[in-house]
């Protein structure tokens, strides 16, 4: 049954501790999956979950309780056992937050674009199957999905000094694949799905270009099954946005998060190549690199006014003309290591704790147009949409695939290659950044599959970014 913030908040108040502070953050969050596999209507899904993390703070010691009762007794019983881990973990607590900030703003937080959804699953179902329709009978073509995924939660966070923090989210995930196969190779094409996701309404599926598409990826699909394999050797590099936000992901965002530099990640998730001591320093890239935390892009997937500790969100850059300037910290770990940072610290649900994640991670435009970033390479590919990853523990050397790839030569689009990958080193290859695309094309991405942390807390992720040409890079195919 669902508990009205109005009633948490009489509840909240109600509550008694001997803590020198506490806290509320109550999370419903509600999901409807719709798929369509070869003209033919899968089973919805449908999901809700709600509860509350409930936080005690006593002499510079903090604990968390979780619970699913949302009663009196409920909530009263969370807060009492916070409070006694606290008090028991005094002897072995590594950071006194005693100094922390502590929230007292009232605010509502609810991103506009809202006001065009459609009316339900009958209607989700109609443009999903009339898209799948449209894919051309072709033997060759094998599967093909299309997909929509609707999740929206609503949060509010109280807490003893008086903050009543409440917000509203929508996040909507359009998707599209086509698989080609000849017996002997097999590719897909595919618009969206893990690499696109926006706050809003009906309005994404437009953005996307969903509605129509059906016919050109699956003729891309086929091109790449007939398409000879990339060629290996240095090259210029021009990467797409699809394919951006994941370059951004794995070798921006993961190694610039504080709690992974400070070594909380290193016996699951990882360590990072950065040091606390490179901050203001060092050269992450070319002088062409500028990388902004930013919550306020009202479509982006992290877009938010205060992260779920009650921080105030604002713009703030990463790095800037290429030189390192603050990491991906949340308050704690601000407070643990003296360095500034944002408001990142984000828990996926209400049962799991905050910590520092990436947000709305975004490269800022250039000043060259997708016509002049390709007119400007002698010899070298283009490549979109990520099919695999790797990279190591500290986010490093890194290796990732492509569906798509086309050659140019002397500033020319050339014919299309399949698997096209690349590899490289995070450091050196944002310092082989040679031409940033300007704002027409920039498109605004993100997913809903960033992994991290004990227990494993899967979060929303934006990522912004124009077109961007990176040079002498190893890039190779598949087997001949």
């Amino acid at each position: 049954m669902f508990t009205s913030s109005a009633t948490l908040t009489r509840r909240f108040s109600a509550l008694k501790s001997d803590a020198d502070f506490w806290s509320l953050r109550h999370v419903l969050e509600t999901h409807t999956g719709y798929q369509v596999r070869k003209q033919v209507a899968q089973p919805p899904r449908f999901s809700e979950d709600q509860g509350a993390m409930l936080t005690a703070r006593v002499k510079g010691i903090e604990a968390y309780c979780a619970t699913s009762d949302l009663t009196q007794a409920g909530l009263q019983a969370a807060l009492d056992r916070a409070g006694a881990l606290a008090r028991a973990l005094a002897q072995r607590a590594l950071v006194d937050t005693s100094q922390a900030p502590v929230p007292t703003e009232q605010m509502d937080d609810v991103m506009p674009g809202y006001e065009r959804v459609l009316a339900g699953p009958a209607e989700w179902f109609e443009l999903l199957v009339a898209e799948s329709v449209k894919v051309p009978s072709d033997e060759r073509l094998v599967n093909s999905q299309v997909s929509l995924e609707v999740t929206c939660t609503e949060q509010i966070y109280l807490n003893s000094a008086g903050a009543c923090l409440r917000r509203a989210q929508r996040f909507i995930y359009p998707a599209l694949s086509v698989t080609a196969s000849d017996g002997q190779d097999s590719q897909t094409r595919s618009l969206g799905g893990a690499n696109f996701g926006q706050q809003g309404g009906a309005e994404i599926v437009e953005r996307i270009g969903l509605v129509g598409a059906a016919p050109r990826v699956a003729d891309e699909a086929l091109q790449l099954l007939l398409a000879p394999n990339t060629p290996s050797g240095p090259r210029e590099l021009l990467l797409l946005p699809d394919q951006m936000a994941l370059q951004i992901h794995e070798s921006i965002g993961h190694p610039l998060e504080l709690d992974r530099i400070l070594g909380d990640e290193r016996n699951y998730a990882g360590t990072s190549f950065i040091c606390q001591e490179d901050f203001g320093t060092y050269q992450y890239g070319s002088p062409l690199l500028d990388v902004t935390f930013d919550p306020s892009i009202p479509e982006e997937l992290a877009s938010y006014r205060h992260d779920d500790d009650g921080t105030p969100a604002q713009r703030e850059y990463l790095i800037r003309q290429g030189i390192l300037q603050r990491p991906l910290g949340g308050a704690l770990s601000q407070l643990r290591s003296g360095l500034p940072g944002v408001a990142n610290s984000r828990a996926c649900s209400w049962n799991r704790a905050p910590i520092d994640r990436m947000a709305n991670l975004n490269i800022e435009p250039g000043e060259q147009s997708l016509a002049q970033l390709i007119g400007g390479i002698e010899h070298g590919i283009l490549m979109s949409t990520n099919r695999s990853w790797s990279i190591d523990d500290a986010r490093n050397k890194f290796q990732f695939g492509c569906e798509w790839g086309r050659l140019i030569e002397n500033g020319e689009l050339k014919g299309v290659v399949k698997n096209p990958n690349y590899r490289g080193i995070s450091a050196n290859f944002w310092r082989n950044l040679s031409a940033v695309g300007d704002a027409s094309t920039v498109e605004v991405l993100g997913t809903p599959f960033c992994g991290k942390g004990e227990p494993n807390q899967v979060v929303r992720v934006g990522h912004a970014s124009p077109a961007c040409v990176f040079k002498n890079i190893d890039v190779f195919g598949g087997a001949a």
